[in-house]
């Protein structure tokens, strides 16, 4: 007598839906890494055009479109309202030496002049009219990781242009500053030019990982599939 071939058991409710729900959503994040790869390669192409290009002058105001833009400008340092910011650098941990520099037209911008390696460090003090070139930043308001400014004791841990600003006394002031570019000095201090410009680009492994993810759920549903219709066959 012949046996009646049993139907295969149904797969367990929603795993289907899990699997389908699993594949979208690794091939989404896939995609949306690709797409942040071509962003970012081109986000470091423009910016190696800006900081290779001869300087502009510096503006009345930035955006994130003028970020490491190479400008320059001329004024008169005010020494006796720099402040130091705590750095890390490729000469050690120190400070940022930033000055407002008051221009011509009585404006006065900020600018990192360099680096010193403490507070007592003696540097040079250009008189009269000086000509700064640099690369255009963006302000760092708050202050550093799990550090925030303290304006009272003139801690600072980020370039923050508004609050160095309203500490020194020193009024409209754009919201950016001038990492200045090395220059002779008689003295050694403050070392100019030690911008990074550095920019993380992992996506590629990201979007690696991702549609690998997604390869996974399919092998496992297939192979899920594969063992339910071998125990219909037993």
């Amino acid at each position: 007598m012949c046996g009646v071939r049993r139907a295969p058991p149904a797969l367990p409710i929603g795993l289907t839906s899990i699997a389908l729900l699993l594949f979208s959503g690794f091939a989404a994040l896939g995609i949306w890494q690709v797409q942040r790869l071509g962003w970012k390669r081109d986000l470091i192409a423009r910016v190696d055009a800006r900081i290779h290009a001869a300087p502009v002058p510096a503006p009345d105001r930035a955006a994130r479109a003028d970020e490491y833009r190479r400008v320059a400008t001329s004024g008169t340092f005010l020494h006796d309202k720099a402040a130091l910011v705590q750095a890390s650098t490729m000469l050690g941990p120190g400070f940022w030496l930033l000055a407002p520099l008051r221009r011509p037209d009585g404006s006065i911008v900020l600018v990192n002049r360099g680096f010193v390696p403490d507070r007592r460090t003696g540097y040079d003090r250009p008189a009269g009219n000086v000509r700064v070139t640099g690369l255009l930043r963006l302000s760092e308001p708050g202050g550093g990781f799990l550090r925030d400014n303290d304006p009272a004791a003139d801690r600072w841990y980020s370039r923050d242009v508004a609050a160095i600003a309203r500490s020194r006394g020193v009024k409209a002031i754009p919201d950016y500053f001038i990492d200045a570019q090395a220059s002779p000095s008689r003295q050694a201090y403050p070392v100019g030019g030690l911008t990074v410009v550095r920019f993380p680009n992992n996506h590629l492994q990201y979007a690696i990982t991702w549609f690998t993810m997604a390869a996974m759920t399919v092998a496992g549903y297939i192979l899920v599939l594969r063992r339910t219709a071998k125990d219909g066959d037993r």
